[in-house]
């Protein structure tokens, strides 16, 4: 009897593993559990089963398996003869991903860009999976419900090869969590394996910005549990060169399996590849949390969240900036050339073949910058003045954010009334003046006695210490304010911001160049940069509840509990922002590294993006737009007319009384911005001066404080500025 007892059981464990056909399709289990005023939690409760599996089922993107398989089929079945399909109504479509997680708490999907100008299907996709047959289960994650709905998830590849999105986050129990919620399980226990599974079966990746572009590799990153799976350990011995020694076993197991390092090495953003066959890239990029992959200043505690949170704030990043890379400054840099890359493919009339050519535009290779643009272990400039040698004005380009403060002896009796000290900050005033900024793609030419050109971008050496300004305000022409004494190196938009000071208030003075170092190919390379970053910015914002059709107070009340709207999203707009600072510092990356001798060559000076030129015309854009508003605001304050002759103001001038990169401080009779910034009769924002609002060039409240505060930092030589926002602030503000 046992004999057939057990011949049974194993016709039964046959007969589950054949009835495949009998459940429903996907969208039919959907409609019957729908009907029955089940949720996916009890069905799963019922079964055994994960909440999350039962989502799968009904998308279609994995099966049950025995024997949970014939419980399911049962059930289906049984609410197929209560509740049947009206014969009149056609089969349902397979339901999309956000309609088949109807349950509390899912996991957000990964939110797309914003709307905006039209762009090509690579630039447009983002990480969204796509529902394709699984070489591996697949299952989606739960997460705490936010405080407000999750955005639009943004648009899948079209790409199968990238059809689970950017990049994975990967925890100690092998589930690598997806953007969407989608969760993969890698079976790989060693990093080779990982790397190997990741490239054979993951479908990770994101296409390229620019058609001439290279795919985004995969990124997988590491939680701590899943780095000690991996045989990694949690600290990093090396805290120099943050990199595992040669002899560690990952390391050994990588080079066993053929597998290569950068010149990195392997440390908290490491990159695993083998040289390309047939044209196609095998490359992976690592990112390990407990070494700090994710710094606290431009990521928040993103790397604290849980796996599934990760891969949604790093998904969103990927969507709409690019997926990360190292960190926000590398992705900066990583971005301007992902969208401008340097070659092409072209055809050769002569051969008949395709050879690399240049991409218009594009800053196709590199080149070393002018003796006066170059910092000084530089070989250009090493060859010229000896280590230690102090360069002067009229020896190197000094263009740099605005670090200023006002004398207080200058401080009028009507501005020591005022109550309150009032910061205002330029919204990502680096990008604002990356916009149509024109910038040289080629080296260097040194020319003689040149007419300035405000279209040719360069270094020029001329005098602007005849043009006197109210004592009030800072210079336009340099970093710390004070009036320039002689002649000094500028870039084009200083000289250029000179000349319409001079063309405008018809001041007494000619532009005379001594000298320049010009470029005669140009042309306003970091447009699509620009644009790119700012619709990510204002998606990220906008996301927070901070949108363009905000009037000012609404603005102001909106930015005051946009971080505490979702964490999550608060650092995407925080790794952003972080991005356009980074990215530009990068075009002048100095040495690095103990065993760096002055006077000689480093890797970056190899690249074609290593362009102080191109950094100190940004800098030097952003300081004299600040300077323009600053100049337009006080007149548009002020009582009496316009200057002519000269740029001296009337005493009721609204004019700042410190300077910090992008941060003005006012002295205000009331605690907002909308105490002193200037309007029209209509109630409008006075044309040029600053203005509140969500957009890059616009600006945002900094922080207030009390007036006697703020004098005491002026009289003790320190800057309001830096501090007007920070945990002595006396009021708060954004």
């Amino acid at each position: 009897m046992s004999t057939e007892n057990a011949l049974f059981s194993a016709v039964d464990a046959l007969l589950e593993q054949v009835v495949r056909d009998d459940l429903p399709p996907p969208a039919e289990r959907k409609r019957l559990r729908e009907a029955a005023g089940l949720s996916q939690a009890q069905i799963a409760n019922a079964l055994n089963a994960r909440r999350e599996a039962v989502g799968n089922w009904e998308l279609g993107k994995t099966e049950p398996r025995p024997p949970k398989r014939a419980a399911y089929a049962r059930l289906l079945e049984g609410l197929a003869e209560r509740f049947p399909a009206p014969a009149a109504e056609a089969s349902p479509a397979a339901p999309t991903v956000e309609e088949a997680y109807t349950e509390p708490a899912p996991v957000p999907p990964v939110p797309g860009p914003a709307p905006g100008p039209a762009q090509s299907p690579s630039a447009a996709a983002g990480p969204a999976p796509t529902p394709v047959e699984p070489s591996t289960p697949r299952r989606t994650a739960a997460r705490k419900p936010t405080a407000k709905p999750a955005p639009a998830p943004a648009p899948a590849s079209t790409d199968e090869r990238f059809a689970n999105g950017p990049l994975g986050v990967l925890d100690g129990d092998g589930s690598l969590y997806c953007v969407g919620g989608l969760i993969l399980d890698s079976p790989a226990k060693t990093v080779p394996a990982l790397v190997d599974w990741t490239l054979a079966e993951a479908q990770l990746g994101a296409p390229r910005l620019h058609p001439s572009g290279k795919d985004a590799d995969p990124l997988i990153v590491l939680t701590a549990a899943a780095a000690e799976r991996l045989g990694l350990p949690l600290e990093l011995a090396d805290r120099r060169g943050l990199r595992l020694p040669e002899d560690h076993k990952v390391v050994k197991q990588l080079a066993r399996a053929k597998w290569q390092l950068t010149r990195r090495g392997f440390g908290p953003w490491a990159r695993v590849y083998r040289p390309a066959e047939g044209g196609r890239r095998q490359c992976v990029q690592l990112a390990i949390l407990p070494w700090g992959a994710l710094d606290s200043r431009s990521w928040g505690s993103t790397d604290q969240l849980e796996p599934a949170d990760i891969a949604r704030v790093l998904g969103t990043y990927a969507a709409r900036v690019i997926t990360p890379r190292g960190s926000t400054a590398v992705c900066g840099l990583e971005a301007m050339t992902a969208l401008r890359p340097p070659t092409r493919a072209v055809r050769d009339a002569e051969a008949g073949g395709w050879v690399s050519g240049p991409v218009p535009g594009s800053l196709a290779e590199a080149v070393d910058p002018a003796p006066v643009e170059a910092p000084d272990e530089h070989p250009v400039a090493a060859a010229l003045y000896p280590r230690g040698h102090q360069r002067t004005p009229a020896e190197v380009l000094d263009e740099e954010a605005y670090e200023w403060i006002r004398d207080p002896q200058l401080l009028t009796d009507a501005e020591c009334e005022r109550g309150f000290a009032v910061g205002i900050d330029v919204n990502t005033a680096f990008l604002a003046a990356a916009n149509r900024l024109v910038v040289g793609l080629s080296g260097p030419v040194h020319v003689k006695a040149p007419s300035f050109d405000k279209k040719t971008p360069g270094s020029w050496l001329v005098d602007l210490s005849g043009i006197e300004l109210d004592p009030r305000l800072p210079s336009p022409f340099t970093p710390h304010g004070v009036r320039p004494e002689g002649p000094a190196w500028y870039a084009t938009p200083t000289v250029a911001y000179a000349q319409e000071l001079i063309d405008t208030y018809r001041l007494p003075v000619t532009l005379r160049p001594f000298e320049a170092w010009i470029r005669t190919e140009t042309g306003p390379y970091l447009d699509p940069w620009y644009k790119r970053i700012s619709e990510a910015y204002k998606a990220a914002m906008a996301d927070l509840g901070v949108t363009s059709d905000l009037n000012g107070a609404e603005f102001l009340t909106a930015m005051e509990r946009h971080k505490a709207t979702d964490p999550a999203l608060a650092a995407v707009l925080s790794a952003i922002k972080s991005t356009v600072k980074g990215g530009i510092g990068k075009l002048r990356e100095r040495p690095q590294g103990a065993g760096y001798k002055f006077g000689e060559r480093w890797p970056a000076l190899e690249r074609p993006t290593w362009r102080p030129d191109i950094r100190a015309a940004v800098i030097s854009t952003a300081r004299v737009n600040m300077h323009r508003k600053i100049l337009k605001t006080a007149l548009a304050a002020q009582q009496a007319p316009a200057p002519s002759g000269n740029l001296v103001l009337g005493p009721d001038a609204l004019l700042p009384i410190a300077l910090l990169s992008d941060c003005a401080v006012y002295l205000s009779d009331g605690p907002s911005p909308l105490d002193f910034l200037p309007h029209t009769a209509d109630g409008k924002p006075a044309p040029g001066s600053f203005r509140l609002g969500v957009s890059p060039g616009m600006v945002k409240h900094e922080g207030t404080q009390e007036l006697l505060w703020a004098v005491q930092m002026l009289d003790e030589g320190h800057n309001p500025a830096r501090h007007i926002k920070g945990t002595d602030a006396a009021l708060g503000g954004e």
